[in-house]
């Protein structure tokens, strides 16, 4: 029996076991954890939009937030569409210089500060952002038509306090990279 025992252990049997013990003990278990989870949807929504985007438009998730940014605030300059959509400023300029080679966007100098330009979109971005948006409006409206109307509120106010709280923790974590310094 013993020897059958060191068999068994030897085949893997026992480390499978001992895996599935650990595992039910973990301090930390990936996917109840809100930060991954909140990964997951992001990353399994934007594979479904970019694919939508990639195959009508021949662009990608960072060009098509640029488009959707200027759509909705007119002119704004690369460093602000970054703040705006929380990319880092080499995603920003890569996908500017794509919609500016596709003339969807065009660029006017800044008088004030020539390191930065007013971006804005052409007839053709505009056309663009009017035909986008009516489908990622539609993508949402099937993304989240499993809650009821309560949920959706709920789940809305969730996502608001989220990011004001996502914000300020950021912020805290900048204060402590500071103060180490």
């Amino acid at each position: 029996m013993a020897g059958q025992q060191a068999i068994e252990d030897d085949s893997g049997d026992g480390l499978a076991a001992d895996e599935a013990k650990l595992g039910e003990h973990a301090l930390l278990k990936l996917e109840h954890f809100l930060p991954y989870q909140l990964n997951v949807v992001s990353s399994l929504v934007s594979q479904a939009l970019s694919r939508v985007y990639a195959r009508r438009y021949r662009i990608g998730v960072p060009e098509w937030r640029v488009v959707v940014t200027l759509g909705q605030h007119g002119v704004m300059t690369a460093k602000a569409i970054g703040a705006h959509t929380h990319m880092h400023k080499t995603k920003v300029s890569r996908a500017v210089a794509l919609l500016e080679k596709r003339r969807l966007i065009a660029r006017r100098a800044n008088r004030e500060d020539m390191r930065e330009a007013f971006l804005s979109l052409t007839a053709a971005g505009r056309t663009m952002y009017e035909e986008v948006a009516p489908h990622a409006l539609d993508f949402a409206r099937r993304l989240t038509e499993i809650l009821t109307p309560a949920d959706r509120e709920a789940f809305n106010r969730a996502l608001e306090q989220l990011t004001a709280q996502s914000a300020q923790l950021v912020a805290e974590v900048w204060r402590e990279d500071e103060d180490e310094e």
